[in-house]
């Protein structure tokens, strides 16, 4: 009896005769690319990536050793380490513009306690990082147990800190103290292979940060807290402890980048600090993927945010365009890259990605 044509098409595979059916050779790169798109991080990782070449290709001083030393270690590690900070208080919903100040006044705290009064290098390292979680708590307080919103707490505590900068310090520079200089190499450094030790730091500190977001019970929490308040208590999370908590591992990193970035200059600057490095890590937060309204945001994007921010600022200079219109140009690439990422994440609610 013959085959029917119906009974040949129930046969897996291909008939005598018939040529076997063609494999797709890109059918692993769409789907690769489905995949990357789908990431938060993907739209902030292209703008990297397109910046990078594009100064490189510009200028060939931007892929000299010197230049992306200072690149990474001078302007993105502190930016880096400022966001991911700024990420996990904003994630909960929550915000510290008193960072920039923790960050100003820690290396003056350092300076008075090592040279003033006498105190040993590494004691006083640990007071300056105290005073961090010190302002964090009290931001905290007021912020969870007062019940005075985070945007007006932190602001109050960060012109406490100028004040108290420039009162004790009456606005002039200081010297590193030469005492802390051999500890403080390993933390930042223009010097040998120490130049890379900020880098090192903020990358070590975004993979630990990574995996307390995404991988534990405290990163969950956090999400819970900013995503659903009031389902978070009903279901017994401790959304005071959390922020409270937040609030001092932001705070804790200001203290450490305002350190790392003295012993970096080799100077205490009284206008290293303040509103600008703030506003950086927030804006490297954001363009990487983090919500202001609380519930989503990633460490890796802010890692990339932070990456843009660096290469346009240390980019341009290279190509030595005024210091008037960069902030033009800059304010139009953060505004570019928010776009496209608020365009990318409608495709991906719609299911388009």
């Amino acid at each position: 009896m013959s085959e029917t044509a119906e009974q040949r098409a129930n046969v897996v595979g291909p008939q005598p005769g018939e040529p076997p059916p063609r494999s797709d050779p890109w059918a692993l790169a769409r789907k690769t690319g489905a995949v990357f798109v789908r990431q938060r991080e993907a739209t902030i990782f292209v703008v990297a990536a397109g910046l990078l070449v594009y100064f490189a290709v510009a200028s060939s001083a931007f892929l000299s050793q010197a230049n992306i030393t200072n690149l990474l270690s001078g302007f993105a590690a502190p930016i880096i380490i400022l966001a991911i900070g700024e990420v996990l208080l904003l994630i909960c919903g929550e915000i510290d513009l008193s960072v920039g100040f923790v960050f100003l006044f820690a290396p003056f705290l350092m300076h008075y306690l090592i040279d003033f009064y006498g105190v040993p290098v590494i004691p006083a390292i640990l007071i300056a990082l105290l005073l961090g979680v010190v302002v964090g708590w009290v931001n905290g307080f007021l912020t969870v147990t007062v019940g005075v919103p985070s945007f007006i707490t932190t602001l109050g505590t960060g012109f406490i800190l100028y004040g108290l900068t420039l009162t004790t310090s009456n606005a002039y520079p200081a010297n590193v103290p030469g005492a802390a200089l051999g500890v403080g190499k390993f933390f930042g450094s223009q010097n040998g292979g120490y130049a890379w030790s900020a880098i090192i730091w903020a990358v070590v500190l975004v993979a630990i940060f990574h995996v307390v977001l995404t991988q534990t019970r405290w990163g969950l929490h956090t999400v819970a807290a900013g995503g659903n308040l009031l389902g978070a208590r009903e279901s017994g999370i401790r959304v005071g402890r959390i922020k409270y908590g937040n609030f001092m591992i932001c705070a804790l990193l200001g203290a450490l980048v305002g350190r790392q970035t003295a012993f970096y200059d080799v100077t205490i600057d009284p206008s290293a600090g303040g509103y600008t490095p703030m506003f950086y890590a927030v804006t490297a937060a954001v363009i990487g993927g983090t919500a202001m309204l609380g519930g989503t945001g990633t460490i890796i994007g802010a890692f990339l945010g932070a990456i843009v921010l660096a290469t346009l600022q240390d980019g341009l200079s290279i190509l030595g365009v005024s210091a008037y219109p960069l902030n033009i140009i800059f304010g139009g690439a953060i505004l570019v890259a928010m776009i496209a990422n608020v365009r990318l994440a409608r495709l991906r609610a719609a299911g388009r990605t």
